[in-house]
């Protein structure tokens, strides 16, 4: 009897402790928010496994991911969009998995975000592993990983404390985070800036950008200090163009040889992401010679009035209403292009 009584106790407790946490967090102004993980972009590339006549991959880094808007992309080109960006990495392990390991021969849209496409192919290097973290995770998970993640998504978009991300935001509020944002004394590394998260995905990895980054410019700010210190910090090596333009030239070769229609993008930017990326990437010797050496077409943004003055909170990623106005224009272009036809 006291047994039962004890469990009884002990659910109620934890109940009543559950409700307290979560209330508290919404309270704060958090709600409950679908993490961008390695098993939303396993579940993406699954797709590639199916009939994909009529489907449109992308890939690149985080402004691909941002600026293309799959709704509007699917409604206005009746086509299936399939989000395969990866968040500030490179693409080049991406589309070698393509390549290599799909018979995908449609349209591959890539985004060319300098800084990281360009800066190097080797295997241990941020923008390089991150990608192929994915990859990899797509070809060895297994049934308890696919089940897992299935069961954490009601959670996840239920309750405001639970996260299941790979990514580490300073607004996060799982045990985890909290706990390393106690310092006591001058002990453990020096602290940058906070990193607090600002996207908002579904299932079908369509991102946007929550309206408190777009509203308030406070938020932004603190995003563009950790722009800021990335971009400031001297010790970055310097842009290996050669062996990734190379190696990008290669796969896109054997991409085309089987029929694949391969067009590449270059998403705004602004503020000091732009200083830094016209300054150490120029234009002349980086994009458009990416794009003539490939031989395929390429959307630069700059190139067109509609898309100057389009609003970044952050300088890297575009607003929601403008992204869908990108979208919206950029498809347009490349229809009138007959850039879309494979």
């Amino acid at each position: 009897m006291k047994l039962k009584q004890s469990l009884f106790i002990g659910i109620i407790l934890s109940l009543f402790g559950l409700v307290s946490w979560e209330s508290y967090w919404r309270s704060q102004g958090l709600m409950p928010n679908l993490d961008d993980n390695k098993n939303l972009w396993a579940n993406q590339r699954t797709q590639l496994d199916k009939d994909h006549s009529n489907m449109v991959v992308f890939i690149g880094s985080s402004r691909i991911l941002y600026d293309i808007q799959l709704d509007v992309w699917q409604d206005l080109t009746q086509t299936k969009p399939i989000m395969l960006a990866t968040q500030g990495a490179s693409p080049i392990p991406v589309f070698r998995d393509l390549v290599n390991n799909t018979d995908f021969s449609g349209t591959l849209v890539v985004g060319i975000t300098p800084p990281l496409f360009f800066s190097t192919t080797f295997p241990e290097a941020s923008p390089i592993k991150r990608s192929q973290t994915l990859v990899d995770h797509y070809h060895n998970r297994t049934y308890t990983q696919i089940i897992n993640h299935k069961l954490s998504v009601p959670l996840q978009t239920n309750l405001a404390f639970i996260r299941d991300g790979d990514e580490s935001w300073d607004s996060d509020v799982d045990l985890k985070t909290l706990l390393s944002h106690i310092h006591i004394g001058n002990r453990g590394p020096k602290q940058g800036p906070p990193f607090y998260n600002f996207e908002e995905i579904d299932l079908n990895r369509h991102m946007k950008m929550p309206e408190y980054v777009t509203n308030d410019t406070t938020y932004a700010n603190t995003i563009k200090k950790v722009w800021t210190s990335i971009l400031t910090n001297g010790d970055r090596p310097p842009p290996d163009k050669e062996s990734t333009t190379a190696a990008f030239l290669e796969l896109a070769e054997k991409f085309k040889a089987r029929g694949g229609n391969l067009i590449l993008l270059r998403c705004p930017s602004s503020g000091l992401f732009l200083e830094v990326e016209t300054k150490g990437f120029p234009r002349d010797s980086f994009w458009d010679e990416l794009v003539e050496k490939t031989g395929v077409k390429g959307y630069h943004y700059a190139d067109y009035p509609q898309f100057q003055n389009l609003f970044l909170p952050e300088w890297s990623h575009l607003a929601t209403e403008d992204a869908r106005f990108f979208t919206r224009e950029l498809i347009q272009i490349m229809e009138k292009d007959n850039a879309l036809i494979p």
